[in-house]
């Protein structure tokens, strides 16, 4: 049954990260602007949209410390399996869960997970936040704009560009990077510390930053003309002939639902639920779900050799309190001759009484994969998953050029790790499955004309209707191998700034 309806002259759907970004730049240019958030997840550790490092209870941020030492985001979901749900279950413990375990065929991309919680994959992140160069960037020309935007981007994540190190030995690590990249990139994009989102407290340790500190609202602070509404399901948009009035919302507990009238409305809901809501409210362009695309994952460890370095046990660093690496560095991809994004993840193993064993040199290579519609989601007019919505299959394979790439980077990682230390490829080095890094793309990507090969405008405009936006990591249109998040942020920029052109004028 459905209830009475409210209205708002934001609607925001999705909690998350490019949710946040829009709702804070909604407010810091409309005051009085009503806005309005949904988000079918509840709050992990009692705030909304506070990142699980910085939860008060240590159990929280100790697990999470402990899946994010490995450097691979797929592992940090919990173990939950969901066999047996009906569906329109909405009570789920929020966290992270495998699309499979929600009701999704994701046999071609076997490691891709769903957040199901307030603020999104946003209270999860790594927060690093290196930034895109070369076929990465999506400037069709206007330098002076993307560098504006790309600026507004770090200041909402709050970008540092040191965040965990460089120690001692990770700046030995640096000049073996750079000895071997460094004739190929320019000065600005050489090894370096990776920049992360991260806001240093008085006791030193380095809070994330997640959607309740971009937009801090979300988390509880004071603002009588923002609403959030927490496990609450947009299910579909009211469209109209060239607009959408709101949209129908399924409450968790009770499977009520509501309309929320809106003025403007900005999908923010991820990069495989965007689509979704899309398809499910009849919108349903041609590359819709299309274009999906995610780098490949190369990943390798090796024990430093210290003698080599002039380096002793006795000599090297802990990780910083409530830090689960020593050292966090970035290798910025740099075109064909330098392809791959390199996030080096490093830490010292002990014993237990904290002498120092060895110095772990954590290498992972990213490798850009072809944009390519064949790649997808493909939704199902028929089945729905456990939420009631329709059923997603993840269609996803490399081509032969992807592959070459790939086998190219294994070969690299071996060869670096070597100048490190003794290396073993066959127990040391592994590709990892596709949906491994989380990072996807391209689901709605954006484009100059609308021809068929995009979903909306560059500045996040769905096709053919005038007050429908969406943002984030599936509107990027170029195949992007670093973390994708501070990119995807300049698609909340961009969506944001042409929304509020389309808001009545505020009364003044």
């Amino acid at each position: 049954m459905t209830s009475s309806s409210i209205r708002t002259g934001l609607l925001v759907i999705g909690s998350g990260i490019m949710g946040a970004a829009v709702a804070r730049l909604a407010r810091e240019r409309q005051p009085d602007l009503e806005i309005t958030m949904v988000d079918g997840g509840s709050a992990i550790g009692g705030t909304p949209g506070l990142h699980v490092h910085d939860v008060p209870d240590p159990a929280v941020w100790e697990k999470f410390n402990e899946r994010a030492a490995s450097g691979i985001q797929g592992l940090y979901m919990g173990a939950e399996i969901i066999t047996d749900r009906m569906h329109g279950d909405l009570s789920l413990q929020p966290g992270m869960f495998h699309a499979e375990a929600l009701g999704e065929i994701s046999v071609d991309m076997p490691a891709v997970a769903l957040a199901w919680n307030a603020g999104g994959m946003g209270v999860h992140w790594t927060a690093a936040t290196p930034w895109p160069a070369g076929r990465e960037v999506f400037d069709d020309g206007d330098t002076d704009q993307w560098d504006d935007d790309l600026e507004q981007a770090r200041r909402l994540l709050g970008v540092t560009p040191v965040g965990i190190g460089p120690t001692s030995a990770g700046d030995v690590v640096l000049n073996v990077l750079n000895d071997r990249y460094g004739s190929v990139s320019p000065p600005e994009r050489r090894a370096q510390p990776m920049p992360m989102a991260v806001v240093p407290g008085a006791d030193g340790r380095l809070a994330r930053t997640g959607p309740s500190l971009i937009f801090p609202p979300i988390g509880g602070a004071a603002d009588e003309n923002f609403v959030l509404l927490t496990g609450s399901l947009a299910t579909r948009l009211i469209v109209g002939d060239q607009d959408v009035r709101g949209a129908v919302i399924r409450d968790a507990a009770s499977g009520v639902e509501s309309e929320i009238l809106a003025s403007v409305v900005i999908v923010c809901a991820d990069a495989v639920r965007t689509p979704q809501l899309l398809f499910a409210s009849g919108i349903r362009p041609h590359a819709l779900g299309r274009y999906l695309n995610e780098h490949a994952f190369v990943t390798g460890r090796v024990l430093m050799d210290l003698d080599r370095f002039g380096l002793g046990l006795d000599t090297l660093p802990r990780n910083a309190e409530a830090e689960y690496c020593t050292d966090s560095l970035w290798l910025p991809q740099n075109g064909p001759t330098q392809p791959f994004h390199g996030q080096i993840m490093n830490t010292v193993y002990v014993n237990d009484v904290d002498d120092a064993l060895a110095y772990n040199v954590g290498l992972s290579l990213y490798v850009p994969v072809e944009s390519r519609a064949a790649n997808r989601l493909e939704f199902s007019d028929s089945e729905v998953d456990i939420f009631g919505m329709p059923r997603i299959t993840f269609d996803f394979a490399y081509s032969d050029a992807d592959l070459a790439l790939i086998e190219r980077a294994v070969a690299e990682i071996g060869e670096l790790a070597a100048d490190f230390g003794a290396f073993d490829p066959e127990t040391e080095l592994m590709v990892l499955p596709s949906g491994s890094s989380l990072h996807l793309t391209g689901t709605v990507r954006s484009g100059l004309v609308d021809d068929g090969s995009s979903v909306c405008d560059r500045d996040g405009r769905v096709w053919g209707y005038d007050n429908l936006f969406v943002a984030g990591t599936g509107a990027i249109p170029t195949p992007v191998v670093c973390n994708a998040t501070l990119t995807g942020t300049i698609t909340a920029v961009r969506a944001a700034r042409a929304a509020l052109l389309r808001l009545p004028s505020p009364v003044r």
